[in-house]
């Protein structure tokens, strides 16, 4: 799976042509309008596809809304389900397990589906989930690339589904508290936005033989809609973050939580116009093949979201944010008058540019996301979900855009900045940041390549570019049985 940027592109430029082929003869599939009624004084029916990470937090929070019952589980790792059988000490009905979730989309008595498997399904899931009747709440991102989040949310506005994605600091009352604030003219005009990820990512390691399969897995079933090859890595779990054909890497894993915040405060409501990545797999050499250290500039006419990943080591306590202390995984809007700074998924600070504290914000769990979309689903009402899917594609798809620049980038030395930098000084000292951090950590940029992105432009209205090379890398190639179902 080791790849280069040229026989990465070049292979999705060869590929593109079977893959227009395979949308126009794909059939589009059979819809079903059945949707079980549940009435006020009847729980909803819950099923859980994929448990062997972020799926465990999923099952936890169907087990802690009274109004929910979880009556069944599915991976196609049959481990999986002995991990899991100490979450239903309590529960009165243990859930079924089911190998192949196609088996619970045949289920006219669930309700809800809940998607915590690799990102590669995400949107494919969500979709067939919701063709056979089921509303969904899918993690984040909610799509593998650029098309498929407009996809997803077009198929649950013509079969009136609820779909969610999962980004829980939309539900937390210290956050959204937060947010209500900047929108209200707490700091002033807020143009620019920064959303930070500095998330220690150690080496997966570097090997030129196929992962060992878990016994019993089906990896065919595994590997869906993405090649059927198993990817040479130490293991198949939780590293597929860092391959382009299953994961997007930080950019696409942690930071879809913080451009999402990072957009929802700047009020954005459409993809921004330019899009530009800078960064590289720096500091080891391994089997991955996505972004360990990453710049992003996403800009609209009017505002700017920096986006921030650092995997290496942090050998200084980042203090970007002044009276705000050290910050990690967070996010920092910057006004006329001032600045907020939110270190968590549940609190905030606003701070004036003379230190003075203005307001400060907390409260909330992870278990509200979940009780605000079983919410919507009893009220039939999508403007009750706090990020509803179309929400939720936009942030997602801003992360592959940053990929898509990365992915078309060339190598540069570091110190060199793509033009978007501007003089924007915000913009200017992240740059200046980031690179002595790369420093810090003796990274040479002439055993692992720094690159500096193509910039993208994007059209707002149709997402899509000018750049034929990108608009290749906005979708995939499905394999056969596994096609994205268009509208």
């Amino acid at each position: 799976m080791l790849t280069t940027r040229r026989t990465f592109v070049e292979g999705a430029l060869g590929m593109a042509a079977a893959a227009m082929a395979s949308r126009q003869a794909a059939a589009e599939p059979a819809t079903s309008s059945v949707q079980r009624h549940v009435g006020p004084n009847e729980k909803i029916h819950v099923a859980v596809i994929g448990f062997n990470g972020r799926g465990l937090s999923h099952i936890q929070g169907w087990l802690g809304n009274t109004g929910a019952e979880l009556v069944a589980l599915s991976d196609c790792d049959p481990g999986a389900e002995a991990r899991a059988v100490k979450r239903f000490a309590n529960v009165s009905r243990r859930p079924r397990f089911e190998k192949d979730f196609r088996t619970l989309l045949d289920d006219p008595s669930i309700d809800v589906v809940s998607i915590a498997t690799p990102n590669h399904w995400h949107a494919l899931m969500a979709i067939w989930a919701m063709q056979a009747g089921k509303d969904v709440y899918v993690e984040k991102p909610c799509s593998h690339n650029v098309e498929e989040g407009r996809v997803t949310t077009q198929w649950a506005r013509k079969l009136g589904r609820m779909c969610q994605m999962g980004a829980q600091s939309r539900s937390m009352p210290g956050m959204r508290q937060a947010i209500d604030f900047i929108h209200a003219g707490g700091i002033g005009k807020v143009q620019v936005a920064h959303a930070l990820c500095y998330k220690r990512r150690k080496s997966i390691g570097l090997v030129d033989t196929p992962a060992p399969v878990p016994a019993g897995l089906d990896f065919d079933l595994w590997a869906g809609p993405a090649p059927a090859v198993v990817p040479h890595r130490t293991r198949l779990h939780y590293d597929w973050h860092w391959n382009r054909l299953t994961g997007n890497g930080d950019l696409g894993n942690q930071n879809p939580h913080e451009i999402d915040k990072a957009r929802w405060g700047l009020g954005k409501q459409t993809l921004p116009a330019r899009v530009v990545s800078v960064g590289g797999r720096l500091g080891y050499r391994d089997s991955g093949d996505t972004a360990n250290s990453q710049v992003t500039l996403f800009k609209w006419d009017d505002a700017i979201v920096i986006s921030e990943v650092r995997g290496l080591e942090l050998k200084t306590a980042p203090t970007i944010a002044r009276q705000a202390g050290p910050v990690g995984v967070a996010n920092i809007w910057w006004g006329s008058e001032g600045y907020v700074v939110t270190p968590n998924y549940n609190s905030g600070v606003a701070f004036d540019y003379d230190g003075k504290q203005l307001a400060a914000w907390k409260g909330g769990s992870d278990q509200l996301h979940y009780d605000n979309f079983l919410d919507a689903v009893r009220r039939r009402d999508r403007a009750v979900l706090h990020l509803d899917i179309e929400e939720g594609h936009l942030s997602s798809a801003m992360a592959h855009l940053g990929n898509v620049s990365w992915a078309l980038g060339e190598k540069a030395a570091l110190g060199e900045r793509p033009k978007l930098t501007g003089s924007d000084p915000h913009v200017t000292e992240t740059f200046a940041a980031f690179e002595s951090h790369l420093r810090d950590n003796a990274v040479d940029v002439t055993e692992t390549p720094f690159l500096i992105g193509r910039e993208i432009v994007v059209d707002p209205v149709t997402e899509r570019s000018s750049d034929p090379e990108a608009n290749v890398l906005f979708s995939r190639e499905y394999r056969k049985g596994f096609e994205l179902p268009r509208v």
